[in-house]
């Protein structure tokens, strides 16, 4: 049986309780979405295409003064080596969806695009733990890359405890370890908190560490984040021959 947390004090994928999965992301690799943008953060991947502003479709559903947000969060059946009952996953894809809408209707500059609609589509192709927060991330970067403003970039991280030691940015097996599952989403800059999520019951002598260390990683992942964003800019001022600000 796989161990959690080793005697020497490191995690089964040989990272210490503090420490990051690796992170590799890109944008603009779908060319017929408006944006869009793929998210690796150790074994989870995650595809999401934006599409929009663009004229609302349903009409009951628009509103004169602002923009509403679509998202459609999907699982792909070969993602993981768990199958699930039909039901159970597109419940949980509805509420996954839910969430990253409310979120992003907290982070987007609705009010510039009146009765507009704008599409997120969030396709998860390989499952290693951690979806709901690398789907968070990989929205923002396409969000970004559709040239829709928002207040701040909006970064999400994970964590849990075991044994009394919080882990960070947590793999599937310690997703599933049975103890409190702590998300955050926040707006780094103002450390604003736009989406809290914790399953299972969290001891309250953990929980201003775990708030810490969660918003610590949220930061973190800005950087990368903001640093693929910065050399896109600059590869597409480059093809144009312009110098960019970045």
């Amino acid at each position: 049986m796989t161990e959690i947390l080793s005697p020497e004090g490191l995690r089964c994928d040989g990272r210490r309780p503090h420490e990051m999965r690796k992170l590799k992301c890109e944008v603009g690799i779908a060319q017929d979405a408006d944006g869009s943008a793929i998210v690796e953060q150790g074994y989870t991947k995650v595809l999401v295409t934006v599409y929009g502003p663009k004229e609302c479709e349903n009409r009951a559903k628009r509103t004169n003064d602002r923009a509403i947000i679509s998202c459609s969060y999907n699982k792909a059946t070969f993602s993981s080596g768990v199958r699930m009952r039909k039901m159970v996953t597109d419940k949980k894809s509805t509420e996954v969806s839910v969430m990253i809408q409310n979120t992003f209707e907290a982070a987007v500059l609705l009010e510039k695009f009146p009765k507009s609609q704008i599409d997120i589509f969030v396709q998860v192709l390989q499952s290693d733990g951690g979806e709901r927060c690398v789907s968070i991330n990989a929205t923002t970067l396409a969000l970004i890359n559709a040239g829709i403003p928002m207040k701040d970039y909006v970064c999400a991280c994970a964590a849990t405890v075991y044994q009394d030691t919080a882990l960070l940015d947590i793999n599937h097996l310690e997703e599933f370890s049975r103890g409190p599952l702590f998300m955050l989403a926040v707006m780094p800059k103002s450390e604003q908190i736009v989406q809290l999520q914790l399953d299972n019951r969290l001891h309250n002598d953990h929980l201003d560490k775990v708030v810490k260390q969660t918003i610590q990683g949220c930061k973190d992942i800005q950087v990368l984040l903001d640093r693929k964003i910065k050399e896109r800019t600059v590869e597409a001022a480059a093809a144009y021959d312009i110098k960019p600000r970045v």
